[in-house]
């Protein structure tokens, strides 16, 4: 699976105007929802939060990847965010947060979003991709950034 299967241009999102958590989330899924993607909001943000509660998934490194399962959606949907300031993600690092790839997948999903979370994961291992992400100025070439990195990456 690539990120480009998941995650379209009209989903990132440049700069997120939230200083916390909640409404990092929150402006995630309502960038599926104005695209469509997604149905609803506050079921997908509570969900969201349900899983934080067990542990940030602030990975350190100015990274997050929230996700969780939604009944209602059969495919992996996709959105990015990012903070030039920063969030206080409660990461693994006690880093703020800079980049965001939230994840939502069907329930009945296990593989498809364990996929998903491992190829984010090592795609953002890459120092200078996180930096091209940050030096980036504008939502189309966040996104062009992506899918260059996506289709560079090899599978494993």
């Amino acid at each position: 699976m690539k990120i480009t299967d998941i995650l379209d241009a009209n989903s990132v999102i440049e700069e997120l105007n939230s200083q916390d958590k909640k409404g990092a989330l929150e402006e995630l899924v309502a960038i599926l929802v104005e695209n469509s993607r997604l149905s609803e909001q506050e079921d997908p943000v509570q969900i969201l939060l349900e899983r934080e509660r067990l542990g940030s998934t602030g990975i350190g490194d100015g990274i997050a990847i929230p996700h969780g399962k939604l009944r209602e959606i059969n495919t992996i949907l996709c959105s990015f965010g990012r903070s030039s300031k920063g969030i206080n993600f409660q990461a693994i690092d006690e880093k703020p947060t800079h980049l965001f790839f939230l994840l939502l997948a069907p329930e009945d999903s296990a593989g498809e979003h364990l996929q998903a979370l491992a190829r984010l994961s090592r795609l953002l291992k890459d120092v200078r991709f996180r930096k091209r992400l940050m030096e980036a100025t504008t939502k189309e070439e966040i996104y062009r950034l992506i899918v260059e990195e996506d289709e560079h990456y090899e599978l494993p």
